[in-house]
């Protein structure tokens, strides 16, 4: 999918080639580092930003408008010593919607486990057939995994090419021993688990499916075509519980609701009665930590 449509002027299209795909800013939580000196923070979050908003992560030519914007925010826990860091990396990705100026969230995942080496000026590389270092790698990983989401809400499974590159980073960086990157059943929300869901497994590529069906044919629609729009949201909900059926609980259906269920609880209020009776209803198979918020639906 290419996401530069039109072009006119030679200025114009110089201009766009040199936009980057990313839009991501980064906010660093440095509270329980008990470090005074905060300008080694300061740093990181313009050397993070720098690294994945001043690169070419595709092919493809992006407006400076169409850019993937996201927020990673990253929460210092504990310096154990100078220059390591143990911390915590929450991922927001967001997308437009057309017609509107809304964005919709389509990405909240909470990586619950990184640690990592950083000095002062320290120039970050990256290398998709090779580890070098544990914040290239992280940073990497998301920037292809927030391509991918992104990709697949604008055409079906349009991520593949960029899953593809960030299961190499996992592959890859399982040699170093960190924490993350491996399988572990003790905490599946990490990186392994994240891509093996969407990507290597099969069982839930009907969440991939729904998507694009939520997010293309569903909310893009919502100012034209209401009716039309909440059908195949409701669709969408029904592909979720399907690989939720196979398989309870999997990483991929519950960062779906992270980021779906508030924004599905106000979409759905304007829709008929009976696509919200059958929404609700398997909204609360897949995600009954939310209930309340789903049966407010049918007060609507």
């Amino acid at each position: 999918m290419t996401k530069l449509k039109f072009l006119i002027l030679f200025y114009f299209f110089t201009w766009a080639a040199e936009a980057q795909e990313l839009n991501f800013t980064v906010i660093i939580n440095s509270d329980r580092s008990r470090i005074q000196n905060t300008d080694i923070f300061n740093q990181m979050k313009t050397n993070f930003e720098q690294f994945l908003n001043g690169r070419s992560w595709t092919d493809d030519e992006y407006r400076p408008e169409e850019r993937v914007k996201g927020n990673l925010l990253i929460t210092i826990n504990d310096v154990p010593q100078i220059g390591f860091y143990n911390a915590t990396v929450q991922v927001q990705v967001v997308r437009p919607v057309y017609g509107t100026n809304y964005e919709s969230l389509i990405l909240n995942f909470a990586d619950r486990n990184w640690n990592f080496e950083y000095l002062e000026s320290q120039p970050l590389e990256f290398n998709r057939f090779t580890f070098l270092n544990n914040i290239s790698s992280l940073l990497a990983f998301y920037a292809y995994i927030a391509l991918g989401i992104d990709y697949d809400t604008f055409a079906s499974r349009g991520g593949n090419p960029f899953f593809e590159v960030a299961n190499d980073i996992v592959n890859n960086a399982q040699q170093s021993g960190r924490p993350g990157w491996v399988q572990t059943q003790t905490d599946r929300r990490n990186r392994y688990w994240l891509i093996n869901d969407i990507y290597v497994s099969t069982i839930y590529g009907s969440i991939r499916d729904a998507y694009y069906l939520y997010h293309r044919q569903g909310m893009d629609l919502i100012q034209i075509d209401p009716e039309t729009a909440y059908k195949n949201i409701l669709e969408a909900i029904k592909l979720v519980a399907t690989a939720n059926k196979l398989q309870p609980n999997g990483i991929f259906t519950i960062t779906f609701v992270d980021a779906k269920s508030d924004e599905i609880s106000q979409v759905l209020k304007s829709a008929p009665f009976e696509i919200r009776d059958e929404a609700v209803k398997l909204l609360l198979e897949v995600d009954p930590n939310n209930a309340r918020k789903y049966n407010e639906l049918l007060r609507s």
